[in-house]
């Protein structure tokens, strides 16, 4: 699909203030916000920018840090609202998180929530997150959604350190209101740097396994910086005898063509716009430029919408439009947005000329 008129997904990082310390966090995020961080004024002139996108409006997910600690959150929940731009919230799972709050996202017209869930266990969890009370804060935070009719997403890290749990996760998911289910593999940047991704070859296997149980799964799973999912998945329902218009019905073909930069747009606590959170590149700041321009015009973007200027065994791989790598991997791996997402096990059947 051709995201390169405008992105289907837009992050904002309102602010890097946070209650937890997870090993992983891309934003290496703190107790207090940044100097920098976009002002109220600043935040309403950024929802004029991506309405500026026109129609269909992107999705606007308001994450973090903990979009909780800005006290403005739900002023600016509604002036998205009223530019008609469908809202998501990614709350950290802290004692500030209530029953309380899923209410008055549901009354403010909240799209979706998003919290993350790393264990089946406490212990588990919380090794990731680095704070006592968090797995049961973000059990709660189902019921919550449960409650007050909003779907609930959970986010899983996959690396070396949680892989062999994901399927008793799996399973404690499945007596969850879970409405998606989305595993994010490790990119090495902010915390991450200290943590052990999986192999290429156990990433195969991962992802397999994910494609299988999601035949029958309760909700929706799907991936997150590992788009080589999309080319399992679909060998896999090649495999099962699938019809191409069922194929096409799939979730999973509806994130064809979507990657860093393609589809996805990031804008930092500070106003800096990146292709993603996991991938430290700028294409300008909303500060000084108009998010539309950027993500349309400038050089960085315009070299990561078009796939046929990948590099390497993605440059001449036959999944490479669906697909195309991960961009942020392979820059944290070779310092080039466009080089080889070394993840991926998979060996081009032969040169794409397409």
């Amino acid at each position: 699909m051709d995201f390169s008129d405008a992105p289907r997904y837009v992050y904002w990082e309102m602010t890097q203030a946070c209650g937890l310390a997870c090993r992983h966090c891309r934003a290496t995020a703190k107790r207090t916000p940044h100097p920098g961080e976009l002002t109220t004024t600043q935040a309403h002139h950024l929802l004029l920018q991506i309405a500026g996108f026109g129609r269909p409006l992107p999705m606007l997910i308001f994450s973090g840090g903990d979009p909780l600690s800005r006290p403005d959150l739900f002023e600016l929940i509604d002036a998205a609202r009223r530019l008609e731009i469908p809202v998501a919230v990614t709350p950290s799972a802290t004692p500030r998180l209530s029953r309380e709050t899923f209410a008055r996202f549901a009354e403010h017209d909240v799209a979706a929530v998003s919290m993350s869930l790393d264990g089946s266990t406490a212990a588990a969890h919380e090794g990731i997150r680095n704070v006592r009370g968090c797995f049961d804060i973000t059990l709660s935070g189902a019921r919550w959604a449960a409650e007050a009719k909003l779907p609930f997403l959970v986010n899983t890290l996959v690396a070396e350190s949680t892989v062999d749990d994901l399927p008793a996760l799996y399973e404690l998911l499945r007596g969850m209101p879970v409405t998606r289910w989305s595993l994010f593999f490790l990119v090495s940047v902010g915390r991450g740097k200290y943590l052990a991704p999986i192999s290429a070859e156990r990433a195969e296997r991962t992802m397999e396994w994910i494609a299988d149980i999601s035949r029958d799964a309760p909700f929706l799973i799907g991936s997150t910086e590992a788009p080589a999912f999309r080319r399992v998945a679909l060998e896999r329902m090649h495999a099962w005898g699938w019809s191409q218009e069922r194929i096409a019905a799939s979730s999973v073909y509806a994130g064809f063509g979507l990657r860093d930069g393609n589809g996805v747009v990031f804008i930092s606590k500070t106003g800096d716009v990146y292709p993603t959170g996991f991938l430290p590149l700028s294409g300008g700041n909303v500060k000084e430029e108009h998010l539309v321009a950027i993500y349309r015009d400038s050089p960085l973007f315009v070299d990561l919408h078009d796939s046929t200027r990948l590099k390497g065994k993605c440059g001449r791989c036959e999944f490479r439009g669906p697909c195309g790598g991960s961009r942020a991997r392979a820059y944290a791996a070779t310092g080039d947005p466009l080089e080889s997402d070394p993840l991926c096990a998979y060996e081009p059947a032969a040169v794409c000329v397409a």
